[in-house]
């Protein structure tokens, strides 16, 4: 009798896991030229520099940074877009096109089903539709679902393509054959998802902001869980579930002035930021769970530039650096967070842990600093409250030791636990595989753009029928093969790279910034033959 075989969780995970990269290595060009809008719009940099302040300068300001943050805003649908797509083993133009459309009929469909049953919230004239638990994505009210709504469909669209895009019909049902079948099957599913998430979700959000009222009275062990959930739930998107009550509810305190009550602790800080020799009241702890939307990136950058391959160093450093700035100047922490959230979860449980206690500090340590905005406004907003009023000096001692605690703790983690975080994809015998970026190329090496030496590739990868997926991360070309068996590394090695590392039928070879232009190559080399 024939033994069951067992089902191998771990390889629909690294499936997940290279699909999730494929969207994400378009923001680190994002977060470069989102710095230029910074510069731009920034109110301080303009009163130093006057020119900046006229009308060109800010109106390219405001196409710069207002178009950027609509990709940040929208990563769901980048994600759905984007995992679609590298999911898909072939015609992922198609795949991608699926998901998109998918998408929008799961917006669609949810919205209608939210109206029909008289659940679509009200927007406030001050939040809009913060803390109501809906959101506007594409135009559309809906039930906000954070990127997990676009992850899951994205999955979803991927593996539904690759299953039945080759069905076949008879010719009465022909319209339905190849990649259409899919897409039957996808405006089903996105249907029953929309609908469905309008009685799953509403639970989940509830049980988040359930936590609001244990927080209230737990004093300082509250007061961690506040700022760990703060960031702990950033990649969700549903973070605002925990701090939008404290932040303008008298959930977060209230404040009497006179006859007037001022209820929430980011109104009550406006308020006592005018009361001159009048100390902040302890509510203001709740606005300062930016505070790690700041320092710790400086840490985490900079470990991640550390830890990575000799051979990866240079290209980390030119991912990363211009995100720590981005994450420096505006607080914008999205395009690092989702560089590890996935490949490394346990450091963002760390850093979500960290969050917490570093707010506790504050607190305790007496530190009401204005932490939000970036680190420009940070500077000037605490300069005009002066030293006395806000402790802003042990506020940047604190700073500075919260970024050298988090280069060591995720520097010795990231080693230790032989963790994937840029710089380090594969395993840890990568770094014995692959040649420093300055030891000499193979002999016979040749120049990436050479068809020859894309036809090589593909005879040294077993050619085209051993070859199942064509997949890039941000530096590797990675192929899936059906007999490793056949793969030649004399005949690979005929393409410059920086090494090769095989993992079973997963081969990997590291071809640097240029990989996205040798992948299309051999797409393109792949399809003619």
């Amino acid at each position: 009798m024939t033994a069951k075989k067992k089902f191998n969780f771990k390889a629909p995970l690294e499936v997940f896991a290279k699909s999730i990269v494929q969207p994400m290595m378009y923001l680190s060009v994002a977060g470069i030229l989102l710095i230029v809008g910074i510069i731009l719009t920034n109110k301080t940099i303009c009163a130093l520099v006057p020119v900046l302040g006229s009308g060109p300068f800010q109106l390219v300001g405001a196409v710069v940074y207002q178009s950027l943050m609509f990709i940040i805003n929208n990563l769901s649908i980048l994600f759905c877009v984007g995992i679609a797509g590298a999911m898909a083993k072939k015609n992922k133009g198609h795949a991608s096109l699926i998901a998109l459309m998918s998408f929008f009929l799961f917006l669609q469909a949810n919205n209608i089903v939210l109206n029909a049953t008289g659940s679509l919230a009200d927007a406030s004239g001050m939040l809009g539709l913060t803390g109501t638990g809906q959101a506007t994505v594409m135009g559309i009210q809906v039930l906000d679902t954070g990127v997990f709504g676009g992850i899951i469909l994205g999955c979803i669209t991927g593996a539904v393509f690759n299953k039945y895009s080759n069905k076949q019909f008879p010719i009465a049902l022909s319209m339905f054959s190849g990649v259409r079948f899919p897409f039957l099957i996808m405006i089903i599913i996105s249907w029953i998802m929309g609908a469905g998430f309008c009685i799953v979700w509403p639970p989940v959000q509830g049980a988040i902001s359930s936590v609001d009222g244990i927080i209230k009275e737990s004093g300082n062990i509250g007061l961690f869980i506040y700022g760990m959930l703060n960031k702990l739930l950033v990649p969700t998107g549903l973070h605002h579930l925990i701090y939008t009550p404290f932040q303008f509810s008298d959930v977060g305190g209230t404040l009497a002035l006179g006859e007037t009550v001022i209820a929430g602790a980011y109104p009550i800080r406006v308020a006592e930021m005018a009361m001159e020799g009048v100390p902040f009241s302890p509510s203001t702890y709740f606005n300062s769970y930016t505070f790690n939307n700041l320092w710790p990136y400086l840490g985490i950058g900079a470990a991640f530039i550390v830890t990575a391959y000799k051979q990866n160093k240079d290209k980390t450093r030119a991912v990363i650096i211009p995100l720590m700035i981005t994450a420096v100047l505006t607080c914008i922490t999205e395009p690092i967070d989702f560089l590890f959230v996935f490949s490394a979860p346990v450091l963002f449980v760390v850093h979500s842990i960290l969050s917490g206690i570093s707010l506790v500090l504050l607190q305790v340590l007496n530190i009401p600093a204005s932490t939000a905005g970036g680190i420009i406004n940070i500077v000037v907003s605490n300069l005009v409250l002066g030293v006395e009023k806000t402790n802003w000096p042990m506020m940047l001692v604190l700073g500075v030791v919260n970024a050298a605690l988090y280069f060591v703790i995720f520097t010795v983690l990231i080693k230790k636990l032989k963790l994937h975080t840029p710089g380090r994809e594969g395993n840890e015998d990568d770094a014995s595989a692959v040649s420093a970026p300055d030891a000499a190329a193979p002999a016979a090496a040749v120049d990436t753009a050479d068809d020859d030496a894309i036809l090589d590739l593909i005879k040294g990868l077993g050619g085209k029928e051993n070859i199942q997926s064509v997949e890039n991360c941000f530096t590797r070309l990675r192929v899936s093969v059906a007999d490793e068996s056949l793969v030649n590394e004399d005949f690979i090695n005929r393409m410059e790279n920086s090494g090769i590392v095989r993992k079973g039928n997963d081969v990997q070879i590291i071809f640097g910034m240029k990989v996205a232009s040798v992948r299309g190559a051999v797409e393109d080399a792949l399809e003619k033959m």
